[in-house]
């Protein structure tokens, strides 16, 4: 990674002179109209006039005659203070020239997934395949070769408000693609650009606990957080506060970033709702390059929609209030029976402990019909506050060479004892013994993330597609829909390709509270009323061959149509999505679309973040030389008649343009 220095900033006391209005200290150094002089690279924008600036068909892209020459970068990078980083891709160690390293390299391939270098890596996100996999690391230094491809041209190392205004207001100016990346957890190249200016929030990991904390009608604990707190540092503070907070799931995730931002579900969002129902102020720098606070009484509109309306689209939030409550204990059960023809090893285990032993459905049809027990029985388990986690995975028996099915089944329920825990589970075991499926109930225990603290390690961009459904509660109200809900699953899942994850929550208005019951918030409305979230995975690695990705996506979005015939007005999940969702403005947005495309026009009329598959996006598209869709390309306005729309249609416009398969 190449850092360009630079000797000319000093903070000069500015911490020391901030008032109360802003979380943290690092919130106030901020830009001064004083500090652009001769500088308009840096200059503010005005929104009142800026739906007319910028009509340029296409972002400005290296190579171009109007790409900032390396003396207007030098002199951004002095006013950054130094924080201005030109990194190569990680991979480049990898390959023969000038970055390669063999020592480097070996140590990419056999151990940089046990720590976290990818995860402070500036420009790494998790799914290597919507970069373009121009630099995928390899142990032979002849084979291929490694280029930037969706990586960012330049990264800006924020730590300071000041440092995200100077870049937005550069890349605005400049007619500059502009990401910004947390943790890379990004399923669809929302966090890379070719050509772009990054921002990367990482490092924002200030907190402050608010053991009393009163707003509107919300009295109670609350903590102040800066958006790179990762889900394991969360945790960390949760025991040493004694409180809880409503975190993701794995453990290196931005919780406070694009996780809450686009909704996020969790562990407790039966109980406390979603990760977007907590924040009860936020600090955001918006496309003009100001710096505000967004709640139910400053800025309204924007406080609604940087709440599940998606990240990357209507500012770059800094810091947030976010609600806390008293400890919470966490206790689960579990259970996992598979088809009796064959015996895969077991899967999945909780704490340091293996699952209970398997139970064994003596034909496929027994199996098919003790799931359907466990998911009718989720409406009695999500309406108790609990959350359960379940997989179905086909298998091939590697004696018997016989095919067979596995479920797998993890329930965790707030609040509740292991004694309540175990009685209230039982009714399903004894459902399931009656059909011919007999499992002892075992001893409920506090999962491990509720636990000890964990650490930060072990995250590697994978090659995981994936697509998502929102069932809705009502169908597990009517017998007849219920099963051709299931019937659906079941299609899926014997499919032999897929692993199919149901997360069953009930997140609902109730469980919201303030400040969803004052202002509400853009949280897809049909997740609200759901009790599935369906992920369907697809693990395989199509490498870069065209025809097989192709092949293999036309055959996810077939099955997922079944899911989608069931639930004809639902929708899908913003941030666990397939980026070809059809008709995606309704499926991750639903009613609330139209009064979130309004306030992106009204506070973003540049365009100036842009990311797949928001808010939008359908006015622009990444051509890239891949024919499958990938951020390795230029950034363009779709032309009349052209580009993505509403739905799988192919884009239109200058060179090479990605395609929407139909």
């Amino acid at each position: 990674m190449q850092i360009i220095s630079s000797s000319s900033f000093v903070l000069l006391g500015l911490v020391a002179s901030i008032g109360n209005c802003h979380n943290f200290p690092f919130e106030g150094v901020q830009l001064q109209d004083s500090d652009i002089g001769n500088f308009s690279a840096i200059d503010f924008g005005d929104a009142a006039t800026g739906s007319g600036a910028h009509q340029k068909s296409c972002k400005t892209f290296p190579g171009d005659t109007n790409w900032p020459r390396p003396d207007e970068w030098a002199r951004l990078n002095a006013t950054l203070g130094g924080a201005l980083l030109k990194p190569l891709p990680p991979g480049a160690v990898c390959f023969l020239g000038p970055n390669y390293d063999s020592g480097k390299c070996d140590f990419l391939l056999k151990n940089a997934s046990s720590g976290r270098f990818y995860v402070n890596d500036p420009v790494t996100v998790m799914t290597q395949w919507t970069q373009g996999q121009t630099c995928v690391p390899v142990a032979n230094p002849t084979n291929g070769t490694c280029t930037q491809g969706g990586f960012p041209e330049y990264v800006v190392n924020v730590t300071t408000v000041k440092q995200v205004q100077l870049a937005v207001n550069f890349a605005r100016n400049k007619n500059i693609r502009l990401v910004i990346k947390n943790t890379g957890h990004d399923f669809n190249g929302r966090s890379a650009g070719a050509g772009s200016l990054s921002i990367w929030t990482h490092y924002l990991k200030d907190f402050e606990y608010l053991p009393e904390y009163n707003e509107g009608d919300y009295s109670g604990r609350a903590g102040r957080v800066g958006v790179g707190v990762e889900t394991w540092e969360a945790y960390k503070l949760m025991d040493q506060y004694d409180m809880t907070m409503v975190v993701a799931g794995a453990g290196t995730v931005g919780t406070f970033g694009g996780w809450m931002a686009g909704g996020g579900h969790s562990v407790l969002s039966s109980a406390y709702g979603f990760g977007a129902d907590q924040p009860l102020s936020l600090e955001v720098v918006t496309a003009d390059g100001r710096f505000v606070t967004a709640s139910p009484t400053s800025h309204p509109d924007l406080f609604f929609a940087l709440r599940g309306g998606g990240g990357s689209t209507f500012g770059i939030v800094t810091s947030m209030i976010y609600k806390a409550y008293p400890r919470i204990r966490v206790t689960n059960t579990e259970l996992s029976f598979q088809t009796l023809e064959a015996a895969p090893p077991r899967l999945g285990f909780i704490g340091n402990r293996p699952p209970n032993p398997l139970g064994f459905a003596t034909n496929i049809t027994k199996f098919w019909e003790g799931v359907d027990i466990y998911w009718a029985f989720t409406k009695n388990f999500t309406a108790a506050g609990g959350a359960g986690y379940s997989f179905l995975t086909p298998f091939v028996d590697p004696v018997s060479k016989k095919s067979g099915m596995n479920f797998l089944m993890t329930v965790r329920m707030p609040n509740m004892l292991p004694d309540e825990v175990f009685a209230f589970y039982q009714p399903l075991f004894d459902a399931l013994a009656a059909i011919g499926i007999p499992m002892q109930n075992p001893e409920p225990v506090s999962p491990i993330n509720w636990g000890p603290p964990r650490s930060g390690d072990g995250q590697k961009p994978g090659t995981t597609r994936f697509s998502t459904r929102l069932l809705p509660a009502s169908n597990w109200n009517n017998r007849t829909l219920f099963l051709e809900t299931t019937k659906a699953i079941r299609a899926t899942a014997e499919s032999g390709n897929y692993t199919f994850h149901g997360v069953s929550i009930q997140p609902n208005e109730e469980t919201a509270g303030y400040p969803y019951s004052a202002v509400g918030n853009a949280v897809n409305p049909a997740f609200r009323h759901a009790i599935m979230l369906a992920d369907v995975f697809d693990y395989t690695d199509y490498g870069k061959d065209e025809a097989k990705i192709e092949a293999a996506h036309q055959k996810l979005d077939g099955y997922i149509d079944g899911l989608r015939a069931v639930s004809p007005q639902s929708g899908a999940y913003l941030n666990e999505a397939d980026m070809l969702e059809p008709n995606w403005q309704q499926a991750f947005f639903g009613s609330n679309y139209p009064r979130l495309a309004s306030i992106k026009k009204a506070y973003d009329p540049w365009g100036v973040f842009w990311a797949e598959t928001t808010v939008g996006s359908e006015a622009w598209e990444v051509q890239n030389p891949e024919g499958w869709p990938t951020q390795n390309g230029r950034l363009c306005k779709v032309s009349p008649g052209g580009g993505k729309g509403k739905g799988k249609g192919k884009g239109k416009g200058k060179g090479p343009t990605r395609k929407r398969w139909n």
